[in-house]
């Protein structure tokens, strides 16, 4: 058994390490309100963005649509969403996995490119020949300051490469907010664009002014910006949630074997002071006989 100073120290250790892991949970707590609020805020105006393309392009043909060419040849970009920092339970590990689900199943024995934006999953592929670097494609740390501009840059150049038919597939492996407590790893095809008809989507009695075909050439690229800037959000509310989530069940265990650190230092205690009862009683038997 520990002595009585090892078990102090054991305690007074996780007792810091609590401290910190309640403290991480209270900051991720903030800022997943935040975080929360830019995805809520943002769904609606994309809900609406997709169901006018979906009406638009119900009656229109997209085939020749520089975006939604669909071809055989060139490169497939695989745009990996992760964070700059650990300590969020599966939350990298996730995303890592499914890329390399990808390259293994999806996309075995194909050219494939790389876009990995968040520290983790460019550490994780820092020495893979398929990793794009960042600066190719204008933004070195895009979580660094997160807004829809930067975002923009990405999703420009990527559009600007796949027209010039670099890449024949763009896909996007993120986690997507669910609550708090839930992210769902989740696998989107950017490119080309796959045209989405709702049920029961019409154009109606409208007016098109310019052209349906010159608004979807304008819509689309601004939904292909949108999306990614979601795609980034998502992840960025999934990273606090799982953090926050992380945090709250470390600092729970860390109470708990705390609790049983006293308990054994307790213990312990009361053995030493039995002990030495026992040897005084036992040296005044002594001296009386």
């Amino acid at each position: 058994m520990p002595n009585l100073k090892e078990i102090r120290n054991r305690i007074s250790s996780v007792g810091s390490t609590m401290q910190i892991t309640s403290a991480m949970k209270m900051v991720s707590a903030a800022k997943l309100k935040r975080a929360q609020d830019a995805v809520t805020q943002m769904r609606p105006y994309s809900g609406k963005l997709k169901e006018i393309l979906a009406n638009l392009s119900s009656s229109l043909d997209l085939s020749e649509n520089a975006f939604s060419h669909a071809r055989s040849e060139g490169k497939t970009l695989i745009v990996a969403i992760s964070s700059n920092r650990g300590l969020c339970g599966g939350f990298n590990n996730n995303v890592i996995k499914a890329v390399n689900n990808l390259l293994a199943v999806d996309f075995a024995g194909e050219q494939v490119e790389l876009l990995c934006l968040g520290k983790k999953v460019t550490d994780a592929f820092r020495r893979s020949e398929i990793r794009v670097d960042n600066s190719v494609f204008g933004v070195e740390d895009i979580f660094a300051d997160l807004n829809f501009e930067r975002a923009s840059i990405i999703a420009e150049k990527i559009m600007e490469k796949f027209v010039a038919k670099e890449y024949k597939k763009v896909v996007v492996v993120y986690n997507s907010f669910i609550n708090a407590a839930t992210q769902e790893v989740k696998t989107d095809q950017l490119l080309p664009v796959i045209p989405t008809v709702t049920e029961g989507s019409s154009t109606g009695d409208y007016i098109f002014e310019p052209s349906k075909e010159e608004i979807v050439e304008e819509l689309i690229p601004k939904s292909l910006k949108l999306q990614l800037f979601k795609d980034l959000l998502d992840s960025y509310a999934s990273e606090h949630g799982a953090r926050m989530t992380a945090m709250h069940k470390a600092t729970d265990n860390a109470k708990e074997l705390k609790r049983n650190l006293t308990l054994s230092y307790n213990k312990a205690r009361q053995a030493a002071i039995t002990s030495e009862i026992l040897e005084i009683v036992g040296g005044a038997e002594a001296l009386n006989n």
